[in-house]
């Protein structure tokens, strides 16, 4: 049984996992410990079942001993999970624009039980062809890293930033690096309008990502919502925590 659907059950019913007799691998116990951990808040815990958070970091390939950066962080909803995680035999960074309404989501996370070993990262000064003075970010002062992650962040920049980060990642990768994305979903090759400002086409994220550098090597379905009719802005009272989004997996090429 392959390792995303035993976690699927076990999320989804605990009797049964123990019933099996079969113990989670090192991975899927370490995030499961995270999830439950006194650091997180009862909002985080509710939208465990729609973000799914052992399955994406399953679907990303993620280990507790790799060396990772995520990308804008806000408020530290990931960032409480992998900080855990990676607390023992690995080790996480963070990056983001200060000060900005970002740094003050994330300010007080690092202070936080089992958070002590992560290390936020210089956004850097390099500002968009639109002038925007912190949309950008790279080159990171860190040495190389196995995994850059970002959770529905892409959306965030203009196509200069989004290149000049993707450069970003692709330079702060090992050879064999992972580069995972995950975020709402745009209809395919629809123009800009104010209802689809937060999603992005994923055809056109990973033509991007490929124009980097990078390999493609997978996508999933965890995150998808059919009764997301794609159409409305993620932040409406009838779509907000029920949006359709992909999570795409690339690579650097060893």
């Amino acid at each position: 049984m392959r390792p995303s659907m035993l976690l699927t059950m076990l999320l989804a019913a605990p009797a049964t996992f123990a019933q099996l007799g079969d113990p989670p691998d090192e991975l899927q116990q370490a995030v499961m410990d995270a999830m439950q951990s006194e650091i997180r808040t009862a909002e985080e815990r509710a939208r465990d079942r729609n973000r799914q958070p052992a399955q994406v970091l399953d679907f990303f390939r993620l280990e507790p001993d790799m060396t990772v950066i995520e990308i804008l962080p806000a408020g530290g909803w990931y960032t409480k999970i992998l900080g855990q995680v990676l607390g023992e035999e690995g080790k996480l960074y963070v990056t983001h624009p200060a000060p900005t309404f970002y740094s003050d989501l994330f300010a007080g996370v690092t202070d936080l039980a089992g958070m002590e070993g992560v290390e936020e990262l210089d956004w850097g000064t390099m500002a968009p062809a639109d002038g925007t003075p912190w949309i950008a970010s790279g080159p990171w002062d860190v040495e190389p890293v196995d995994m850059v992650l970002t959770f529905r962040n892409y959306h965030n920049f203009t196509y200069d930033a989004r290149m000049t980060i993707n450069k970003s990642s692709f330079d702060a990768l090992k050879p064999g690096g992972l580069y995972g994305i995950v975020d709402h979903t745009r209809r395919h090759m629809e123009p800009d309008n104010s209802e689809n400002r937060r999603r992005m086409d994923p055809v056109l994220v990973i033509k991007e990502v490929q124009d980097s550098g990078f390999v493609f090597v997978d996508y999933s379905a965890l995150l998808r919502r059919p009764d997301d009719e794609l159409r409305y802005e993620v932040g409406r009272r009838t779509v907000t925590g029920n949006t359709d989004r992909f999570a795409l997996l690339f690579m650097k090429p060893e």
